[in-house]
């Protein structure tokens, strides 16, 4: 999707996907000779990087929450919560689980106080659509020699999975568990500050926004440059899954792969068309959701 947001040629979008697998089967080949994950990442990662690593906490709140007082601002970016939707927020901060995860980062006191600032439902892109996400704002006390901080913690409904998932495997049934496994898995620096809770039968996820989260924006970057990228992004997810795999598994795989390739790109066929399949549906959906918001908008009130 990015590719196809950019300036670049099409063509490219095809050179990413290989550059993908390029990367990902690195990650796969990496783990049949034992070693470890080891991918340098391209330069415009390591400018974001650079950029992430001189973020402030203030920055944070000035880009999520859109002001610097401790208040979430009620509008267009976010909603007053019900008082049931509130008191559960409030409940839920009691709990021993989400005291460890907010103390557990920033070097702040194990056995620090926690308190519910303020909270609101948080309007937050297309990942949001149909599922409650919430916004709050935690206090940590200080003890002795520490100041007290403020933390944005995000509380996310864990919708049911849309992917079929192998028979006598161990998924967990609880969706917010199931997607804070799956992280652990792909990225455990975030998925190990995250916990799943539910709040109001909702299952959730939690994890506390930290001022170094950026999202991967390229804009306009060379061809060589969305290759490294991809091919970046494609070890990660390489990594993941050969953590998952014995070397004879992994062997396996990689044999599969390689014979599942495409006469007219250096990537797997099922790869290229299930990826030009999703951009569609991807564009098609969002274009009907558009298309509803704009008929609401002019129907009659009752």
């Amino acid at each position: 999707m990015t590719a196809r947001a950019s300036d670049l040629p099409g063509i490219v979008t095809a050179h990413r996907v290989e550059a993908v697998i390029v990367g990902y089967e690195a990650a796969i080949a990496n783990r049949i000779r034992r070693r470890g994950a080891a991918a340098e990442s391209s330069r415009p990662l390591r400018l974001i990087m650079k950029q992430a690593a001189r973020r402030s906490w203030k920055h944070l709140i000035d880009e999520r929450v859109g002001q610097a007082e401790r208040i979430i601002p009620v509008g267009k970016r976010f909603w007053k919560l019900t008082a049931a939707e509130r008191k559960a927020v409030d409940v839920l901060f009691e709990k021993e689980s989400l005291r460890t995860l907010v103390t557990s980062l920033s070097s702040r006191p194990d056995d620090a106080a926690v308190e519910v600032v303020d909270a609101a439902f948080w309007i937050k892109g297309c990942s949001s659509l149909g599922g409650w996400r919430c916004a709050a704002l935690v206090r940590t006390a200080g003890t002795g020699k520490t100041r007290p901080s403020v933390s944005l913690i995000d509380i996310k409904e864990a919708l049911p999975a849309c992917a079929p998932r192998a028979a006598r495997t161990g998924m967990p049934r609880h969706n917010g568990e199931r997607v804070v496994t799956g992280a652990r898995h792909l990225s455990p620096f975030l998925g190990d500050r995250m916990i799943h809770e539910t709040v109001l039968e909702r299952p959730v996820f939690i994890r506390e926004l930290l001022p170094q989260d950026l999202k991967i924006e390229l804009g306009a970057v060379t061809e060589g440059e969305a290759s490294g990228v991809a091919a970046h992004l494609g070890r990660i997810v390489g990594d993941a899954h050969a953590r998952q795999l014995s070397r004879d598994q992994a062997k396996s795989w990689l044999a599969a792969l390689r014979a599942g390739y495409s006469k007219t790109i250096d990537a797997p066929t099922w790869l290229w068309r299930s990826m030009v399949d999703l951009v569609g549906i991807h564009e098609s959906a969002y274009l009907e959701h558009c298309r509803r918001h704009a008929v609401s908008a002019r129907a009659p009130s009752a």
